[in-house]
Formats: C-alpha cells, structure tokens, sequence
C-alpha cells in the first residue's frame, strides 16, 4: 500500500521536484494566459487571491532578479570595505617606514650629545607620530620593520624604542649623506644590531675607569705641581685617552704596524703621558726648564709642542705610534702627517693603507674655521694623495677660545660638516659616555679599514679650565663656568656607573687613584708597555745630528757625473713606446 501512495505521491503534479516547472508555467501565465494549456490555466484562474488586492499576481522572476542584484551590491560593499581596510593598512605601514628612516636621517639632532646640556634640542615635526598619520593606538598594532636591522616583524612601540635608542642616545649617526647604499647598509647594521652598546667585559670595563682616572690624575698632578704653568689641559675631554687607547689597540690587533698622529695643544701632554709613553720626569724636566739638551744647538720649543714616538703591545703584535711635533698653526699639521704616512706606506708597499694609519685631532673652532682642512679632506681620495682612510677625531669643548655660541663661529649645524663633502660618516659621541665613545670607536676604525675612507668621530664634551690655564673663562662665559663648575668629572659619573653595576667597589676606584699618583712621583712609564727599541725599523737615529750647528756652511754640491747619469737616465725613451709627433720633434732636436 505504501509503495502506490509513494507512486501517487511523486506522479502529482504537485510533488516538490516538479515545482521548478510549476512555477516556470505559472511565469509564462501571467505573461500569457493563452501561452499555457487549457488545463494548466484553469489551474491558475482558480488560485485564491490575497484579501484586498485586485490587482495581477507579479512575477517572481523579477522578484528574484531583485534579490540577486541587492545580494551582489551587498557583496560589493563588503569587498570596498575591505579593500578600505587593506588600502589604511598598507597606508599605516608605508608611515611607519617613513618614520624609521626619518630617524635614521634626522635622529642625531635629538642625540643627548652635549654633557652640560647648553642648549634645547630642537622641535623635529619629522620625528613625531602625527607627522607621519601615526597615533597612539598605532603603537601597539605589529608591523612590518623593513630594512631595519631587528625581526621582521614588531609593534610599533618596539620599532620606536628601537630608533630612538640607536639615534637619539648618547650617539648621533650621520650618514645617510652617502649615496653608495652599500656603505649605508653596513653602517645600519652596525649601529641598528649593537643599539651603540659595546660588547664589553667587566675588565674592560675597569681598564676604561683606569685610563680615565689616568687622564684626570695626570691634569690634577700637573696643576698642583706646576700652579698657573701652561699646559692646554685635557679636563672636560678625559674621554680621548680611552678613545686612543682602544684605537691603537683594534688597529694592532687588525694588522696595523704604524699609527701617525698629529694634534694640536690641546691634552698632547695626556697623550704624550698616557699614550705614547714618555716618562713623565721628561715633562717635569721641561715644566722646570732643566731638560737637558745634550749638545743640540737648537732654540728648543715648548713642552706641549713636542713629538714622540713608540713602540706599543697590542692583541695583533707591536704598532709603531708617533706623535708630530706641533707647528702650532691650528690645522697645519694635517697635511704634514698624511705626507708622513703616504711615504711610510710607500715603503711598505702598502697601497690600500693596511700596514699603516693616520690619525688626525681637531678642535670643534679649528676644524670648521681653518681653510686647510677642507683641502686636506680635498686629497683623501685623489690618487696620488691617498693614504686609505683618516681617522678624525674632533675634541668638540664647544668654545673656540672666548666664543661659543655656534652662531658667532660658524655657518653649519656641526663644526664637523665640511666632512660631507668627502661624504665621510659622521659619529657624535657624548664624552660623558665612555662606553658610547668606546662603540664609536670600534665602528669609526672598522669603516676606515673596510672601505678605506675618511671617518669623523665628534666627541662633544667641555673645557674645564680657560684657553690655558692662567685664563679666567667665567669672565667672558660666565652661564657655561656656572654649569662647569657644578658638573662632575667624567671620571666621577663612570664611576658611579660601575658601583651601580657592581663591576667595582669604592676601594677599587680609590686605589687606582692613590696607585697612579704614586706612579707619577716615581717619574717612570705610566701608559701601557711600550718599547723604545734601538733596532727598530721604524726608528730614526737623530743623534748625530745633535751637535751640528744648523749655521755653519755646508756643501751641497754634486759631481757632473752624477748630474750626467741623471739625466741620461731621465731622457731614456723605452723600447716600444710611441711619442706624440710634437714630443718626438723636440727630442729630435
């Protein structure tokens, strides 16, 4: 019974499978009742109608059709919708690019570079959120970092934190004035993976208090023994003897055999004392006017004029290191040693400046004011004046005898500025942050030997005492003694640092002030061990010299022979070579 009632049910012309071709008949109806059979439409006629309504029945394909269209513009609207989204998105990431390089442009002018904070930084729309369309909502959502040097992918908060802290530190970086971008990108990594932090170890860390405490004991021991003597103290600035110190020591372990440096006044006897290793008892000698000549019939010169030269241990074997006499022009010297070491690595066959390194101080008034600058830079790269890289280092104390206000000495933002047309890089330092100075050491060094050109390292600290010592500064720059006198030493606030570390304890810090005090009186060696050796290559034997009077008659003339094998020697033409026609004419004749 079952299976005729299923039968019956699906031959009704009623059965939900034929509804399809139901409805298309009932279309074709109310279109055209005579489209349809008799039977089908007196089907239809017979349809109750909705109460009310006497119009005709509508289509249900037009219904449909309505449907289907509002169901695609819904569709639509979603997908500008997200296309909205996408397009804000990409918008968003695109800022926060242009934020990460606007830091890399411009960061070094919000750098805490300056110990005694004369002056306000300035307002740097660039480096806002808002210039960028950022906001503090922004700060947490994830983003791409580009080609920062960090993972690929951080929040904004993160990548923010990143950038400030590489290039509003206490290091400012200028280099983005470079155009070849693989200098750029080697200059990121450095500066973007180590965030201008060294990797140093406690004892590293205490060998940077013992040079400081070097640098200011030896200025101290100096003014209280020889009160009101001249010696272009080195007090504000105590963070060159570390920088020196780790430079020599990175060239050494780096292959360098010979360092030439040349430098003003201004903390030569620091130098000359805690670097290069001469005896202080030479200096005392020189302060009390008793050093002994030894026959030399020369007028001499003053204590923070002199030169010197040693031998010095490094990781990588001994380096040769001098230190040129001062002309006492400001600048002068700098033409002077870079011939120097162009003629030393001449003989050692040294084209690239691998075996031996110029090493040039300034001062922040000298090196934007004195022509001579610009011309040296000029030579860096021209290929017969070369000499594969200088490393510059700017003793920045922010005065130029009585003027410091940048606006009286200078046209340019930085006293360093005319480096860039060399398109060298650029590293400001704060001096009160020896380890920063440390980094900026290390990366200036190993650009120079990488890419063998000119780097600037802009150390910023500050003049303690007057232009020498017998000045009174506070006269003529009363707001900044105010503040120099009220700020602690670079010494003090390390220090400080490394008790708070506990890298030392205060014993250990006053012992090593008590210890090099006591070297001092003994009048010995008090830098690293260095070798004053009578066989040395690199020695120059200038005794024999000592007792010619510079004014008796010499002869200086030579043989006609020797004349005539030069010039034989000079107007051979070799084999092979063809003269310009106007050449051959006048050798012919």
């Amino acid at each position: 019974m079952s299976e005729l009632l299923e039968l019956l049910r699906q031959s009704s012309p009623f059965y939900d499978g034929n509804a399809p071709f139901i409805e298309n008949l009932y279309e074709s109806w109310l279109l055209d009742p005579a489209s349809v059979a008799e039977n089908w439409r007196q089907q239809f006629e017979k349809l109750p109608r909705v109460n009310g309504h006497d119009g005709a029945d509508t289509s249900h394909q037009r219904i449909q059709q309505d449907f289907r269209r509002m169901a695609k513009q819904k569709r639509a609207v979603h997908a500008i919708y997200d296309d909205t989204l996408a397009a804000q998105a990409a918008a968003k990431q695109a800022s926060v690019l242009r934020l990460i390089n606007a830091y890399r442009v411009r960061g070094h002018q919000l750098a805490s570079l300056d110990p005694l904070h004369l002056y306000e930084k300035p307002h740097l729309p660039e480096l806002t959120l808002s210039y960028h369309n950022l906001n503090e909502e922004d700060l947490d959502r994830v983003y791409n970092t580009g080609s920062l040097f960090a993972p690929e992918r951080l929040p904004l908060r993160e990548i923010l934190e990143l950038v400030q802290k590489v290039y509003t530190g206490t290091v400012g970086s200028e280099y983005m004035h470079i155009t070849d971008t693989v200098e750029k990108r080697w200059i990121q990594q450095r500066l973007e993976t180590y965030r201008t932090r060294p990797e140093l170890s406690a004892g590293d860390k205490r060998w940077i208090l013992r040079m400081l405490t070097a640098a200011e004991g030896l200025e101290k021991y100096l003014h209280t023994r020889y009160v009101g003597q001249k010696r272009f103290s080195l007090e504000g600035g105590e963070s060159l003897i570390p920088l020196l110190d780790e430079l020599i020591q990175r060239a050494g372990r780096d292959g360098i055999e010979e360092a030439v440096i040349g430098m003003a006044h201004r903390g030569r006897l620091n130098v000359l004392t805690n670097i290069i290793g001469k005896p202080p008892a030479d200096i005392y000698d020189e302060f009390q006017g008793t050093r002994k000549n030894h026959g030399v019939m020369t007028s001499g010169d003053v204590k923070y004029h002199k030169g010197f030269a040693s031998s010095i241990e490094t990781p990588g074997g001994l380096i040769h290191v001098a230190l040129g006499f001062n002309p006492s022009h400001l600048e002068i010297i700098s033409p002077v040693i870079e011939g120097a070491v162009r003629a030393r690595q001449k003989r050692h066959d040294d084209s690239y400046g691998e075996k031996v390194l110029p090493i040039i101080l300034h001062g922040d008034a000298a090196f934007a004011g004195q022509g001579v600058v610009m011309e040296t830079l000029n030579m860096s790269q021209a290929r017969g004046f070369s000499t594969g890289g200088t490393v510059h280092i700017v003793i920045n104390n922010q005065i130029g005898f009585t003027t410091s206000d940048p606006i009286d000495s200078r046209s340019t933002t930085y006293c360093s500025d005319v480096a860039k047309m060399v398109q060298a890089p650029i590293f400001h330092v704060n001096a009160d942050d020896p380890e920063a100075v440390i980094f900026v050491t290390r990366l200036a060094l190993d650009y120079r030997n990488h890419f063998h050109k000119d780097v600037v390292i802009d150390m910023v600290c500050y003049r303690r005492q007057g232009h020498n010592e017998a000045d009174e500064p506070a006269v003529t720059q009363p707001l900044m003694y105010q503040k120099i006198r009220m700020h602690p030493t670079t010494r003090t606030l390390y220090t400080e640092r490394l008790l708070a570390e506990n890298v030392i304890t205060p014993e250990q810090a006053e012992h090593m002030i008590e210890h090099y005090r006591e070297e001092l009186d003994k009048g010995e060696i008090v830098s690293r061990p260095v070798l004053c050796e009578i066989d040395s290559p690199y020695r120059v034997d200038w005794h024999r010299y000592h007792t010619t009077r510079w004014d008796q008659p010499a002869d200086t003339r030579i043989t006609l022979e020797s004349i005539q094998r030069l010039y034989r020697k000079l107007l051979q033409i070799p084999d092979g070579f063809k003269l310009h026609p106007r050449v051959q004419r006048i050798m012919e004749d």
